[in-house]
């Protein structure tokens, strides 16, 4: 089984035009059994969170270091895992996960001797602190019989086979432009868990994607953005993942340019048979870009 994981992050086309700086984040990392640990983060981005970058950059970080801290400890006991993760994933996993980054932020702002306000009591207002760096949270653990998925906030989770795509996770709809984060009190209570068992190696070709808001938002429909999703694990399918590398920066920015006009991140996890990842030699015609465009 051959696997490919690449990704991208671009400035958004309105926050070119304002002079902003691209608020998501993306991370991977690789277990001592195999497991791959991807994650993304979407900084919130408004006047209120002027360093939801680096909190987007934190969020990610603290996924991936303590879900591989997880699964490293668990690796010669892999059903005892699974039990771990289906018990614990929505409480402790996420409150480990929002104390850390919590705790990270304080010791970011302090490093950079920003001020951090007082209360009336004379104790530090931390949770106005911690406004300043709200961020999105999107977490995959990919493992050949299960998958350990996490979500809080916006964004999107992907399972492709040639069956089709569906929702790792479901995200929780919040009215208007608002979003959970993990700057808000016990933002643990508002994460998402799931375990799913499968055969990864049974489900070949299969592919797993996360991104960032900015993707499913820049097209007019839920349909027209899974098709997109699906037409990027034909293209990898046909033309190989070096390819669909090479081009995605453009492609995203042209789908910024042409929808929502935010920061796209795009996270992609591909598996093959050997045989059946041969890279084309002939390159993607404009009419074939077009198509993912």
């Amino acid at each position: 089984m051959k696997r490919v994981v690449f990704g991208h992050s671009v400035r958004g086309a309105a926050h070119i035009r304002s002079g902003t700086e691209c608020q998501d984040s993306y991370m991977q990392t690789i277990c001592d059994d195999g497991t791959i640990i991807l994650s993304v983060a979407d900084g919130h981005g408004s006047k209120a969170c002027p360093y939801s970058r680096t909190g987007a950059e934190i969020a990610v970080n603290v996924f991936c270091s303590i879900i591989k801290a997880i699964f490293d400890g668990y690796a010669e006991h892999p059903e005892q895992l699974v039990t771990y993760l289906n018990r614990e994933g929505e409480i402790c996993i996420s409150q480990s996960i929002d104390m850390k980054w919590k705790k990270c932020i304080v010791e970011t702002h302090m490093k950079n001797n920003r001020e951090i306000p007082a209360l009336e009591d004379g104790s530090d207002d931390l949770k106005s602190v911690y406004n300043q760096y709200g961020t999105t949270l999107l977490g995959l653990a990919l493992t050949k019989t299960f998958v350990f998925a996490l979500q809080l906030g916006d964004g999107d989770i992907c399972h492709v086979n040639p069956s089709g795509l569906e929702l790792v996770i479901e995200p929780e709809k919040v009215l208007g432009v608002e979003t959970h984060s993990l700057s808000s009190e016990d933002a643990w209570k508002k994460v998402n868990t799931i375990v799913h068992r499968f055969d990864l190696e049974a489900d070949l070709p299969v592919m797993f994607t996360l991104s960032s808001d900015g993707f499913a938002n820049s097209y007019k429909s839920e349909s027209e953005f899974h098709y997109t999703v699906l037409d990027y694990f034909k293209m990898i399918n046909e033309y190989g993942a070096k390819t669909v590398e090479e081009n995605l920066p453009s492609w995203l920015s042209e789908t910024s340019s042409m929808g929502c006009g935010d920061d796209i991140t795009l996270l992609i996890a591909h598996f093959s048979r050997d045989e059946e990842d041969r890279t084309s030699e002939r390159e993607l015609s404009e009419a074939e870009k077009d198509i993912v465009e």
